[in-house]
């Protein structure tokens, strides 16, 4: 017994080795191998054969401890990859990538049920080189993976390819073959019983997958599963955090609009109580709004802010609003009506803020309605003066000379200075252009005579079949730069004469207070128009101060109505200054030496500063029918002396001198002078 015992101890030793080092189990075999080819006895090979098995045994074992102590190594890896994990797409990309590894498979992927559709669809691929696998959906019951999400159990095979247990569909077959793959296996991820998808790993090539196998692939589809759960919750608890802050940020908002919209409207009701005009309202709402407020009257003059240049489609807008009943954007600005009911009694545009949120909007909003509340209120106040101040002017232009001072005091009462200068303007209803009565086409000229000196100095009756204006010649008030006659006050007042007198200087009778007068009448007869809805015809008398003054300056201006209705020109404005010749003969005073001086001016001045001749020349020129020769023989001059001194003629009076109009003039103004003694 000592003996085999000894014969077999290198050979056992040699097994021992072997198991220690780790050694292929063909190593095993070739123990035995070597004590036959040495000649052992066969008592002492039995031994080793017996002791051989025993070995492979035991490497058996070891193997399959250490197999199954990297795969639990791998799964506590996995799970530490997948608990480190929070966005789904890292979730699912980690289940995939460690699946592959873990079964040593060429490729892994994953599939979700889609709820909507009723099927799955490939979520994850690794591995993966066909774009048409990887777009593969899979009905449930169809094919391996339909069959695992169907049944939710595992399924694997050998090669997909041949096995008929699964429900083979063209199209699943053709993304499995783009794909090359042979051996496949699928295990449901499991949550609560329900299946929340299908975990796989396939081979280009055939392979038996072992129950080990599976249920390797099962524990990592169980990690899998509460990782997805876990990442699933994380993202709906991340999106309602965030639609919670949303939530916030937007009652922070609303509250900070509410907060907004009350210190405006106390703004707001506190400018009302405390009188305060447009203007006023216009800067408040601004400075609460943070952009540029400007208000319009109902024709778009402005009463307030700065006003751009009304932009096209502006009128569009502000009949959207007043149609819509609230503000309404027009490209970079918001407009707002200014309504009394349905009349519109101006807009609000406000610039510089593009977007408008709803509290912002119903404050702009607000301030349109407290803006028509001022506006209302202004012109009630307005047409209780006017009633006031038209009977004074009815007294004045009836009666001047009754009592004269005690017309001006009673003028200054009512916040009208008649010493100092008005221009009289007397308007009548264009001939045919007007339905109704006389006394209802009056009227409504009246009305639009009050709305027309809506917020100046001003003041209108009704007197005879006219209605007349009496409009401050400027009194020292601004106008606006380069703005002739009726510009718009910073008051919003149509301007008066003083203002164009500044332009352009001089006196009346045909200078720059002529020019004035004739500008305000035109633009009166425009704007009373416009307001009144028919034609309108204007006529200026010339700037007068003092009761009997401004009754004549009245009669002149009848006069010149009168003038414009037989020239043709109904519905036109004009001054008698601006008539020339007619202008003398309609004149109260009849001005020959104004007239005179503005036609004749620029030669009589030259006559006088250099010591010339013109003005004979000329009325040489005009006594013999416009003949050079007979007027140099008249003159006793040189015939290029005539025709140089008309060259200057023409260059101080200007190229039309010798026209039949001009001509008229000129040859009127030398014979008034002439006569005059001038």
């Amino acid at each position: 017994m000592n003996d085999l015992h000894a014969g077999s101890a290198p050979a056992l030793r040699r097994l021992l080795d072997l198991l220690a080092s780790g050694a292929a189990t063909e190593d095993f075999a070739d123990v035995l191998a070597d004590a036959r080819r040495r000649g052992a006895p066969a008592d002492v090979l039995g031994e080793i054969d017996d002791a051989t098995w025993q070995a492979l045994r035991v490497h058996r074992t070891l193997r399959q401890h250490r197999r199954r102590e990297a795969e639990l190594t791998a799964l506590f890896d996995t799970a530490g990859d997948l608990a480190a994990s929070r966005d789904l797409d890292s979730v699912l990309q980690a289940i995939v990538r460690r699946a592959r590894m873990l079964l040593g498979t060429d490729t892994a992927y994953l599939t979700l049920p889609d709820e909507a559709a009723g099927d799955t669809y490939m979520r994850v691929t690794d591995g993966s080189v066909s774009v048409l696998f990887q777009t593969l959906r899979l009905s449930l019951g169809d094919g391996l993976g339909g069959l695992v999400a169907q049944s939710a159990r595992p399924y694997a095979t050998p090669d997909y390819r041949t096995d008929d247990r699964f429900h083979h569909t063209d199209v699943i077959d053709a993304g499995v073959v783009d794909e090359g793959l042979v051996a496949i296996i699928g295990v449901p991820l499991l949550l609560g019983g329900r299946v929340i998808g299908v975990l796989f790993a396939a081979d280009r090539s055939p392979r038996a997958f072992s129950p080990d196998e599976v249920a390797l692939l099962c524990t990592l589809a169980a990690h899998a599963a509460i990782a997805l759960d876990t990442a699933k919750a994380l993202a709906d608890t991340r999106s309602a955090l965030a639609e919670l802050n949303s939530a916030n940020e937007l009652i922070r908002a609303h509250s900070a609009a509410v907060q907004r919209a009350e210190r405006g409207h106390d703004r707001l009701t506190d400018l009302v109580l405390r009188g305060a005009e447009v203007p006023d309202v216009a800067a408040a709402v601004a400075a609460l709004l943070g952009g540029g407020i400007a208000v319009l009257d109902s024709e778009g003059e402005p009463l307030a802010g700065r006003a751009a240049a009304p932009g096209a489609g502006s009128a569009e807008a502000a009949a959207a609003s007043r149609a819509e009943g609230r503000a309404v954007r027009h490209g970079g600005a918001w407009v707002c009506a200014v309504l009394a009911g349905q009349e519109q009694l101006g807009t609000l545009v406000l610039r510089g803020r593009p977007d408008l949120d709803d509290a912002d909007r119903r404050l702009f909003e607000r301030a349109g309605v407290v803006t028509a509340l001022l506006l209302l209120l202004r012109r009630s106040v307005a047409e209780t003066e006017n009633r006031v101040r038209g009977e004074l002017l009815a007294d004045l232009l009836t009666a001047p000379d009754r009592d004269p001072a005690g017309l001006t005091a009673r003028g200054r009462r009512l916040g009208v200075d008649l010493g100092r200068p008005h221009l009289v303007l007397v308007a009548e209803p264009g001939r045919g252009g007007a339905g109704g009565g006389p006394a209802a086409v009056r009227s409504r000229l009246a009305g639009a005579a009050g709305r027309y000196l809506f917020g100046a100095r001003g003041i209108s009756a009704e007197h005879g079949e006219a209605v007349v204006l009496l409009v401050p010649d400027g009194g020292g008030t601004p106008v606006e730069a380069g703005a002739g006659a009726g510009a718009v006050h910073e008051s919003g007042a149509p301007g008066g004469a003083a203002g164009a007198r500044a332009a352009g200087g001089g006196t009346a009778g045909g200078g720059a207070a002529g020019d004035v007068a004739q500008r305000v009448a035109e633009r009166a007869a425009e704007r009373l128009a416009r307001l009144a809805g028919f034609p309108v015809t204007v006529g200026a008398g010339r700037p007068a101060s003092g009761p009997v003054a401004l009754a004549a300056a009245y009669a002149e201006g009848q006069r010149c109505v009168r003038a414009l209705r037989v020239l043709g020109r109904d519905g036109e404005g004009a001054s008698a200054g601006s008539l020339g010749f007619l202008g003398v003969l309609l004149g109260d005073g009849h001005d020959v030496s104004g007239f005179v001086g503005a036609t004749l001016g620029p030669l009589l001045d030259y006559d006088a500063r250099r010591g010339t001749e013109l003005v004979r020349t000329l009325r040489a020129y005009f006594d013999c029918g416009g003949s050079l020769t007979r007027a140099k023989d008249e003159l006793h001059v040189h015939v290029n002396t005539v025709v140089q001194r008309l060259d200057r003629v023409e260059v101080l009076l200007g190229q039309d001198w010798n026209g039949p109009e001009r001509s008229l003039e000129l040859q009127l103004a030398l014979r008034l002078q002439l006569l005059s003694g001038a």
